[in-house]
């Protein structure tokens, strides 16, 4: 996203939600580090998660938000984001991004006040925390990882249309991936229509790679497209996402070439039972353990929860690599209670290496005032292609 994707007012509100959070564990200042979660305050798409790269967002909002990030994508980051000031580090000579911001803290008046960090797991490294750690001192450090992130699991109507563009991308690509299934055709070349699909019909990049598996690899749950060619009476798998903006819709379909075997009709219909019961229960509300626990159920009740391998479901937020994935999980020990404006996947598998068999749908679920919509409209039911 950037400065120019959501109005004025949009993104005023996030800043108001996010100082009331902030005021409340009495935090002077944030150091943003997830690429997100700045967009999120500030707009723009750069590459920039890459390296360190930090938004500091000042609790008083007449102090100024500043960026720190590599020299490269300070042009990106004037032209299209709300930052007030913006720092590069490195690019010309070798530079320690952390002494960088030891000098930023101090031209714009940060040095003494107290501080809420984030620690996301794929941005902030070992070493540059020590650092930070060690900058700040003695000063209070306020862990704040999940600060902005729980704010935006609830999206604008804004966000949603976005999210709606992204998903028509989905579907059309899923078409030409189903289009071109046919014996003989590898799992690279799926993959590559696949991907000049989503470019093509106007989307980002997806934030994860595809998953494409065929043929005894379907008990793989996150397998690579390889040269393997699809032969007559393969059980395929394919799980992508689009993004336009940066907002994401993954979509994840089965597929036999040919007739399926009985076993391969068991283990699918057990995988789209399980997703089905969950979607149900996608009810704003509803603490989100209750769909997690109604598609366990039916892999016990079906004598096949010992080859669910995977998370019931997850949020589904703007991407950036490796990972389009929200902290709220539709997971035992979630914490989290369903609200409107919610977007999660919903993906319970079966996968049973000693079989060499595996089956998994995967959906996105907007949660609505009147309960469950599902965006993920493709056809759901085991797809059986001519040969």
């Amino acid at each position: 996203m950037s400065k120019m994707d959501f109005s004025a007012g949009e993104f005023e509100m996030r800043h108001t939600a996010v100082r009331r959070a902030m005021a409340e564990k009495q935090i002077d200042f944030l150091l943003v580090i997830a690429p997100t979660n700045i967009q999120y305050l500030i707009g723009t798409r750069t590459k920039s998660y890459q390296e360190f790269q930090c938004l500091l967002f000042p609790l008083d909002p007449l102090r100024p938000k500043v960026v720190l990030a590599r020299l490269a994508e300070v042009a990106e980051y004037t032209d299209l984001s709300l930052a007030d000031a913006v720092h590069g580090w490195g690019g010309r000579e070798p530079e320690d991004p952390i002494l960088v911001l030891k000098n930023v803290l101090a031209k714009h008046g940060y040095s003494d006040r107290r501080v809420g960090l984030e620690i996301p797991c794929h941005y902030l490294s070992v070493q540059d925390h020590a650092k930070i750690a060690s900058l700040l001192g003695d000063r209070q450090l306020i862990e704040a990882t999940n600060l902005v992130e729980n704010i935006k699991l609830v999206k604008s109507p804004a966000e949603i249309a976005l999210i709606r563009k992204a998903r028509d991308i989905a579907l059309r690509a899923m078409k030409v991936a189903e289009d071109t299934m046919r014996p003989g055709v590898s799992e690279r070349e799926i993959a590559a229509v696949v991907y000049r699909s989503l470019l093509t019909f106007g989307g980002d990049l997806p934030a994860s790679p595809i998953n494409l598996v065929s043929g005894d690899r379907t008990c793989y749950g996150h397998g690579a497209p390889t040269d393997r060619r699809l032969e007559v009476g393969d059980f395929i798998n394919i799980e992508f996402g689009a993004a336009y903006n940066r907002y994401c819709t993954t979509i994840g379909r089965q597929f036999v070439l040919g007739e399926p075997t009985a076993r391969m009709v068991e283990l699918y219909h057990a995988a789209r039972k399980a997703a089905d019961a969950c979607i149900r229960l996608m009810q704003p509300g509803t603490p989100a353990v209750i769909p997690h626990r109604a598609a366990k159920q039916v892999c016990l009740d079906l004598g096949l929860d010992e080859y669910r391998l995977h998370t019931t479901g997850y949020g589904i937020a703007p991407g950036y690599p490796p990972s389009w994935g929200e902290s709220i999980h539709l997971f035992e020990d979630s914490p989290y209670t369903l609200m409107p404006g919610m977007m999660l996947s919903v993906e319970p598998p079966i996968f049973i290496h000693k079989e060499r068999l595996g089956a998994r749908i995967i959906d996105n679920v907007l949660v609505c005032d009147d309960g469950p919509e599902l965006l993920t409209t493709y056809n759901r039911d085991l797809i059986m292609l001519p040969v």
